[in-house]
């Protein structure tokens, strides 16, 4: 089952998860409706559970909808799953490395204390605290992705947007700070380790999904402008310079390669050229 189906990051994974022999139950009720949420979760009897659902959109004006849905929605199906007669064998929830604020090393592995610095960070983090509570009944894992992008993603995060801008040779685009750093992972990656995790995950462990390899907005620019031979102004606007903006977010892959490795699965490495051309080609 999988809650959050209709988003960016559901969308790939039901369609890899199925590629992948996997029965896929999309998760219809509202968070906030336990009883629905009950009914649902009785009836398709699931033997994994993604839990991917959220506000995610770190600029989203409703600052309240960040913890409704993050961290009473999360509560809400984690008291749901842990009075289901039968256990799901693993429940995965997806949290963010952006709840590690600003660090002062890099890159960043689990062990680093989170610092988070804005609501969606600090959402998903006491999303993490409140799931602790339930680690003795269900087999929780706990996923930290690093930025990631691909098709499909809402043109409100920067990469879609910088596509857009791209693909339609626009003369101009505005930005905020495009000296960030981040790493811009492909979604296809994300969801192939989100299945590794299902299969080997250690419940009550928490995993970076990352790379450890980062780019700034401007050398993105810089691929689109190569890939398209298309050349636009950048425009700094104030109004997407965020307020305790995270300069670097860099994470330390070490222990989701490693337990890749201890299982002798490939890991799935897709270049960010790679995703921006099939993010142009859609």
């Amino acid at each position: 089952m999988v809650t959050g189906a209709s988003g960016f990051t559901g969308q790939h994974l039901c369609a890899l998860a199925r590629k992948s022999g996997y029965e896929v139950v999309k998760v219809k009720s509202d968070l906030m409706d336990c009883s629905s949420l009950a009914a649902e979760l009785i009836l398709a009897k699931p033997d994994f559970l993604v839990h991917l659902a959220a506000i995610s959109f770190v600029g989203s004006p409703d600052k309240s909808s960040f913890y409704s849905v993050n961290v009473i929605g999360t509560t809400n199906l984690l008291d749901v799953i842990s009075k289901l007669p039968k256990t799901p064998y693993k429940v995965l929830l997806a949290s963010s490395a952006n709840i590690y604020g600003n660090c002062d090393i890099s890159p960043i592995s689990e062990n680093m204390q989170p610092r988070p610095v804005n609501h969606y960070a600090a959402s998903k983090y006491a999303m993490e605290q409140l799931s602790l509570t339930y680690s003795s009944r269900l087999p929780i894992v706990i996923t930290r992705p690093f930025n990631y992008t691909g098709r499909g993603q809402h043109i409100n995060f920067v990469i879609p947007k910088l596509v857009d801008h791209f693909s339609k040779k626009k003369s101009s685009i505005s930005l905020g700070n495009i000296h960030v750093e981040r790493e811009f992972n492909d979604v296809q990656m994300v969801c192939d380790l989100y299945l590794k995790l299902l299969k080997f995950g250690v419940p009550g462990e928490i995993y970076n999904i990352c790379s450890s390899k980062t780019y700034s907005l401007d050398t993105v620019i810089g691929l689109l402008v190569k890939l398209t031979g298309h050349s636009l102004t950048v425009n700094i606007d104030p109004e997407f310079v965020r307020p305790n903006e995270v300069q670097r977010l860099c994470g330390d892959p070490r222990k989701i390669n490693e337990l890749v490795k201890q299982h002798s699965e490939i890991l799935l490495n897709i270049s960010l050229d790679e995703t921006l051309k099939s993010m142009l080609d859609k």
